[in-house]
């Protein structure tokens, strides 16, 4: 039977009917699973597209010297931030017209801006200017501005679109007594790619992209103490990433105070000590090369001689910690390490190397002692020893006639040590090449911790060096094939007769022990040299005993609320096998030198009686430049160690500053200790810490009841 047009129009009805069915129901299907079934796994990812997190920085902790006051603190600045997110939304041609506008307002280039902008590791970017931060999280392009720019932009933001004017912590100095000690307190600035990375990867939540660490001295010794938690301030954001409403905010959990053993009081006086005196010296006449003395350097270093720890340190020249605040500029940063600066960025204490002169005497006397000769051994202060073709000479030439350690001690005879260094030579040492022989005075300088890190709680301390054999061994190896060049070809005029000849001998036996070198290294001459902090160490092992001590500036960690986490013990790092009476020998002599020896002449007046000062001076001299000047003191609280670089002789170059530094640590007035003594701060190391209080001020350590 034949179908009918009706009956397939009905049939294709049904079909499509059908059709219809299976789809709504396949939709209605969907929508359950969606909505029932997969509904709050979806709803978080929709939740989680939706809201964004904006970093909250902490504030970062103090930093207080011993009686409490702030060496290092904060305060807000107006910085000026843009939001990509709307610079976005706008087109090229007003993008480029509203940063050139802001460029105007803040003093930055255009392009530096743009550049600013680049997210890091993104094409484009360029190391160091680039930002790590968050996409969503406003871009600081301009730090510490002035109110009036903020007011411009807050005022008139219709003609400044994506641009924030907001209020941020960074680092203040108070400058207590108008103290500067950069060297010690460190630096901050922005986090690198490469450590933010690593952040990452350590899942180290106290780092963000946009944090500042600390790069210098105890600012990056107590980073992770001293910066905090930061908060995050959650922000709804629509689909086009347009913030629409806040979401939730958690609080940043502020820093931890760190109390240094600092004295603002004492490390005032040591500045403008160090400082008065390289300005005196530098219009001075040298009387050797009849020009004024270039006094390019110096450093001093107080430290309490019983526990190691550092109360005040100074380096010269210096530099205003706050430069980095906001960012320093490239022209002050080429500044900081420029040699025609005088590398300000260079701590001449704990970095700065030099040659220890005749304070090296007193550790070359305790080698000699602990190794065969008497406290009766008497030997000629001549005016020069003769060591196979030179001339050894004294300081001016001078002759004492014969004389024993406490003498060439307090007269600083250079002849005496010279026959010193050149008996032990001939005892262990003729065979030039063996750098295994046997070293006395090597050894004695190497257990009072010279040619190693004395362990101070700041990154960067330089090593020192002792020139012995192996030293000169290895030193051959790294430079003949350099001089074995030079001497190899004719004299040109670029090569003095000096350096074409140094490098004719070098190149034939410079891996060779002389007895010239033993001769030198026993009155620190030669390639010997160490760091102020180094020498001030060993004076301290002189002074306590025989204990050596690791320098330490921190005393503790106090959390935001005053409570103390952390106490920092003073570290032993070890004890001088010295016999008592050797030590007690010693002393004894370098209390001749400030009553009657070489420095004497700047302690007139001083109430030695009272006040026992023991002191060693020195003078270095270094080929092509001027002396540099040493005095290394103590007493059974303090060592004090000045040093200052082509400058002359130690007394003469440093001496009164020394004796300033005595001064204010005893309060002495005039030619008496002050009876009230101990009520003054910082002439009596605190035993406890400051007191903290519950509104956050700060008061001076409350005195151990008698």
């Amino acid at each position: 039977m034949a179908v009918t047009g009706s009956q397939k129009s009905r049939l294709r009805l049904i079909v499509i009917q059908a059709l219809v069915f299976s789809l709504f129901a396949t939709l209605f299907v969907r929508l359950y699973y969606l909505q029932v079934v997969g509904g709050e796994s979806y709803q978080a990812q929709a939740a989680d597209q939706s809201v964004r997190d904006i970093v909250v920085q902490p504030q970062r902790g103090l930093i207080v010297d011993d009686q409490g006051r702030p060496l290092v603190a904060n305060r807000t600045s107006w910085v000026i931030s843009l939001d990509r997110n709307l610079l976005d939304k706008l087109t090229q041609r007003q993008r480029t017209e509203l940063l050139r506008r802001v460029s105007v307002v803040v003093g930055e280039k255009p392009e530096g801006i743009e550049a600013s902008l680049v997210t890091c590791g993104h094409e484009g970017s360029i190391r160091g200017t680039c930002w790590n931060g968050s996409p969503y999280q406003p871009v600081p392009i301009a730090t510490d501005v002035t109110k009036d720019v903020a007011l411009r932009i807050l005022e008139q933001p219709e003609d400044y679109p994506g641009v924030l004017a907001q209020q941020q912590n960074v680092r203040a100095y108070p400058r207590p007594f108008g103290i500067n000690l950069a060297h010690v307190l460190g630096y901050l600035s922005p986090i690198t790619e490469e450590e933010f990375d690593a952040a990452k990867d350590a899942d180290d939540q106290s780092l963000n992209g946009a944090s500042s660490v600390g790069r210098a001295g105890v600012e990056k010794q107590y980073d992770e103490w001293l910066r905090g938690l930061p908060g995050y301030r959650r922000v709804a954001v629509d689909s086009m990433g347009r913030v629409v409403g806040d979401d939730s905010t958690i609080e940043s959990t502020p820093g931890d105070t760190l109390v240094t053993s600092i004295d603002a009081r004492v490390q005032s006086v040591v500045e403008k000590a160090l400082a008065d005196r390289i300005k005196i010296q530098r219009a001075t006449v040298d009387p050797v090369t009849g020009r004024r003395f270039a006094a390019d350097s110096g450093a001093a270093v107080v430290l309490e001689a019983k526990t190691g720890r550092v109360i005040a340190m100074a380096s010269q020249p210096t530099y205003d910690p706050g430069v980095w605040v906001g960012g320093i500029s490239t022209k002050e940063l080429d500044r900081l390490y420029s040699a025609k600066a005088g590398t300000p960025l260079l701590s001449r204490a704990t970095q700065g190397q030099f040659a220890p002169g005749s304070t090296w005497k007193p550790f070359m006397t305790a080698g000699a002692l602990t190794n065969g000769f008497s406290m009766d051994t008497t030997l000629p202060c001549s005016s020069g020893f003769q060591v196979g073709n030179r001339v050894f000479r004294n300081h001016e030439s001078a002759a004492y006639g014969n004389i024993g350690f406490a003498k060439a001690l307090e007269v600083s005879c250079n002849t005496f040590f010279y026959q010193i260094g050149y008996r032990f030579w001939q005892r262990y040492g003729t065979d030039e090449a063996d750098v295994n022989a046997k070293d006395p005075l090597v050894e004695e300088a190497q257990k009072f911790g010279f040619g190693s890190r004395t362990g101070i709680d700041m990154p960067g301390e330089a090593p020192g060096r002792i020139a012995d054999r192996k030293w000169k061994r290895a030193y051959y190896e790294s430079m003949k094939d350099y001089y074995c060049g030079i001497a190899g070809k004719a004299q040109d005029g670029a090569t003095s007769d000096f350096i074409y000849q140094f490098s004719r001998e070098f190149c034939v036996d410079g891996y060779a022990y002389r007895a010239g070198d033993a001769a030198n290294f026993s009155i620190g001459q030669g390639d010997t040299i160490v760091t102020p902090l180094q020498l001030a160490r060993a004076y301290g092992a002189i002074a306590n005993g025989g204990t050596l001590y690791a320098p330490s500036i921190a005393k503790a960690l106090v959390s935001p609320s005053g409570e103390v986490l952390r106490r920092f013990a003073p570290r032993k790092n070890g004890r001088v096998d010295v016999p008592k009476r050797y030590l007690d020998y010693i002393d004894r002599a370098l209390q001749g030198v400030t009553r009657v020896g070489t420095m004497a002449w700047k302690m007139g007046g001083f109430p030695l009686d009272d006040v026992t000062v023991r002191a060693k001076t020195g003078s270095a001299e270094v080929y092509g430049k001027q002396s540099t000047g040493w005095v290394a003191s103590y007493s059974k609280d303090y060592v004090v160690v000045m040093m200052m670089s082509q400058a002359g002789t130690g007394s003469g170059s440093v001496g009164e500053g020394v004796r300033k530094i005595w001064e204010s640590l005893y309060g002495i007035d005039g030619e008496r200790v002050r009876p009230d003594r101990a009520a003054i701060p910082g002439t009596v190391p605190p035993t406890n810490l400051p007191n903290f209080l519950e509104d956050g001020s700060i008061m001076p350590p409350v005195k151990d009841k008698k």
